[in-house]
């Protein structure tokens, strides 16, 4: 009965938005899951969203870069986080620069329902701009860590993922072969381009 009461208290309190953000390659969804398993051990209960165009690994799972998983439903749009997201604790979204402009308001719906939402993604683009929705979840969250890779030409923090090809799209999946992280000097040192 105890848990019972102390879930129900945390919803009367509202919940909270959460954000990791870094460049590719800084651990994101690596802290995404390290985050979600332990809500899972303090037996939250726990539902996982990925955006149903990220096809680089599972479809059912979240997976970062050194392998580590975790089951999730991939969605086609941030409002299917409502719709399929009732009834959580905690609510982990990935690859948030990928979803659609209502992802914020979505966010600060389930907050205010007293949901606890972890979301993880890009907060800057190819180009070093501000990337989708994710400027506007920073701007309301409670809590924000910012990741950094490790610069692949010099080994200082990175904060940049530089993109190896010619492809001016804004969205491009890619892993290693398409990107690597960068600092700010090499990234804009024209002799590493």
């Amino acid at each position: 009965m105890f848990i019972e009461d102390v879930f129900k208290r945390r919803n009367e309190l509202g919940g909270s938005i959460e954000v990791v953000c870094g460049s590719m390659f800084s651990g994101k969804t690596e802290e995404l899951i390290r985050r979600l398993n332990r809500a899972k051990i303090a037996r939250l209960k726990v539902e996982i969203f990925s955006p149903k165009a990220d096809t680089r690994y599972e479809e059912n799972a979240l997976v970062s870069h050194s392998s580590i998983s975790i089951p999730s439903t991939p969605v086609e749009n941030a409002s299917s986080i409502l719709l399929l997201g009732s009834d959580v604790h905690v609510i982990g979204i990935d690859e948030a620069q990928f979803f659609d402009a209502e992802l914020p308001d979505v966010c600060n719906i389930l907050a205010n329902k007293g949901v606890r939402v972890i979301v993880a993604g890009l907060d800057m683009d190819f180009k070093g701009r501000p990337f989708g929705p994710m400027p506007a979840i920073m701007a309301m969250a409670e809590s924000v860590t910012k990741l950094h890779a490790v610069c692949v030409r010099c080994g200082s923090p990175a904060l940049y993922s530089y993109r190896l090809v010619p492809d001016e799209n804004k969205i491009m999946l890619g892993e290693k072969e398409s990107y690597e992280p960068r600092c700010r000097i090499c990234y804009n040192d024209p002799e590493l381009k």
